[in-house]
């Protein structure tokens, strides 16, 4: 994605976690950053933080990470926390350590519990992020689960209806579809983000979720290539399918 604004070149590179300006100053000197393939000295001028001046430039012969702005898809594998602080492996750290040092830094466009696997959507776009998690959106989110018993057969009535309350909750459920896979296994659409709301709907008409996998966000889907623990940068065509089906 474009900045679309005019920055000091040191201080570009240091918010994208390359080092702090000093550096970034050496790593100039020693012909380390090009620009076109011939080296860059002068770090203290302003660039264009565009696309078509990121393509141009390479630090130690690789391309410029993505610039701010940015939004990524992550394949979150089992076992790992959306979290920065918890203990235990964390998702953050399945990207680039570079990444973790960015200014703005990556966050979770929500979060996906410890026992649930899938797709993940990060961004350093807070304005997105908003966008996507705002209840008024109702961005559907599609999530595969496999369940402890055979499904009874009412299920997606029950889900559909509108009516479904949770355990220690006053309001119910928005209407949600379900498409039954095989005897004990579903696809599951929602347009909400209760607290653990797959697992407790499936709860509360006499089911345990056994695995759940998050295959879609909106119209994005994960690709089916994307193995748990990789991640993809997202062109703006990608992030305009997270809204198509709101």
């Amino acid at each position: 994605m474009s900045a679309g604004k005019s920055v000091r070149l040191d201080r570009l590179l240091a918010n994208l976690g390359y080092g702090s300006r000093r550096e970034i100053q050496i790593l100039a000197r020693t012909g380390r950053i090009r620009l076109d393939g011939a080296p860059l000295r002068d770090v203290e001028q302003r660039v264009a933080a565009d696309d078509a001046f990121a393509a141009r430039l390479t630090v130690d012969g690789e391309e410029l990470d993505p610039l701010p702005g940015v939004a990524v898809m992550l394949n979150k594998p089992l076992g790992v926390t959306c979290s920065h602080k918890e203990a235990g492996p964390l998702v953050y750290r399945l990207l680039p350590d570079r990444w973790r040092r960015r200014d703005p830094a990556l966050s979770t466009v929500g979060r996906l519990d410890k026992d649930t696997s899938g797709l993940l959507l990060l961004t350093d776009d807070g304005a997105l992020l908003h966008k996507i998690i705002s209840p008024r959106r109702q961005i559907a989110k599609t999530y595969r689960a496999t369940l402890d018993r055979p499904l009874r057969g009412d299920e997606a009535e029950v889900f559909a209806s509108g009516a479904l309350m949770l355990e220690g909750e006053d309001k119910p459920l928005l209407p949600a579809r379900m498409k039954t896979l095989g005897d004990a296994e579903a696809a599951l659409t929602i347009v909400e983000g209760r607290y653990h709301q797959v697992r407790r709907m499936f709860a509360a008409v006499g089911n345990h979720v056994v695995t759940l996998h998050r295959v879609s966000v909106g119209g994005l889907e994960l690709p089916d290539d994307l193995e748990p623990g990789e991640f993809a940068v997202l062109g703006a065509e990608e992030v305009a399918r997270i809204f198509a089906d709101s």
